[in-house]
């Protein structure tokens, strides 16, 4: 096994349980939305404003969508955790992209929400895909 690879292996064992689960809630919404005929652009891309999940083309129609997933609803669902603080980071790393990647820029574009409630341990969850979910 190639040293780079080692590392990267330690370091995705390392990650918090919630980390784990996040990276597969990202991993299922991104099936869910390529099987309805999106296509990948980006995946965790970081700025120093944020990052965006996914970055997807639907049609021509750029589209910035933020995966969120939760266990219980003790602290609020997952759709209720992109309040319009987080409504802002995207629309301003979704402008960053837009400037570092030109060919995108003049594309229509918009904001999706997934979200995954799950309902205990081991549990699939619920997969919850919101078109347009908000204006910036």
């Amino acid at each position: 096994m190639a040293r780079s690879s080692r590392w990267r292996t330690a370091v995705f064992d390392r990650q918090q349980p919630y980390q784990k689960a996040g990276r597969l809630a990202e991993a299922a919404a991104l099936a869910h939305l390529e099987q309805h005929g999106l296509r990948l652009l980006a995946q965790n891309w970081t700025c120093r404003r944020g990052e965006l999940d996914l970055v997807m083309l639907d049609g021509d129609t750029v589209v910035f969508v933020e995966v969120r997933s939760r266990r219980h609803s003790a602290w609020g669902g997952a759709l209720e955790s992109v309040d319009w603080r987080k409504q802002q980071r995207l629309a301003i790393s979704a402008e960053l992209f837009l400037q570092q990647n030109a060919r995108w820029s003049s594309h229509p574009c918009r904001f999706d929400i997934v979200t995954i409630d799950a309902r205990g341990p081991g549990s699939a969850g619920h997969l919850n895909w919101i078109p347009n979910a908000f204006d910036t």
